[in-house]
């Protein structure tokens, strides 16, 4: 996979990006293999605080969080209570989240999969206990199924 493609970041961004996880223990040393467990413990216990995510003005985006797929459909919100982030391409309304850098919404319009990690993480950084919850839960089944 080209993640330089794929993700829209330099590769110079990518292997930054790879030696930081091999640094923190989300990769090996070789930085072929994911940790699985410490990276989950990030995503579920510190992402939130370390990108902290609040509902901003309403405006029109890619739909995020437990308004998107695969919580979307287990989760009932009121119009009101939807969430995107900013994107011109975007066809939904919804109060707006920060996505986690710039380029998220074209990198999650190209890839399905990656599109619904990054709602996910979105769900536990901007939701309630129960979103986080849910969110957590499919997190760990996704992540034990990708990374084997």
């Amino acid at each position: 996979m080209d993640l330089v493609s794929s993700l829209g970041l330099s590769q110079t961004e990518i292997s930054f990006s790879l030696n930081r996880c091999r640094t923190v223990g989300f990769l090996d040393s070789a930085k072929k293999k994911v940790m699985k467990a410490a990276l989950l413990e990030f995503l579920v216990h510190g992402l939130k605080y370390v990108f902290p995510a609040r509902p901003g003005p309403v405006s029109r985006g890619m739909p995020t969080a437990h308004s998107a797929a695969p919580l979307a459909g287990r989760i009932i919100a009121s119009a009101d209570d939807l969430y995107v982030w900013p994107c011109d391409t975007g066809k939904s309304r919804g109060q707006t989240i920060a996505p986690l850098y710039d380029n998220v919404p074209q990198a999650a319009g190209k890839d399905r999969i990656l599109y619904e990690l990054l709602a996910l993480v979105d769900a536990i950084r901007a939701g309630r206990a129960r979103e986080q919850d849910l969110a957590a839960q499919e997190l760990e089944k996704r992540l034990v199924k990708a990374i084997k």
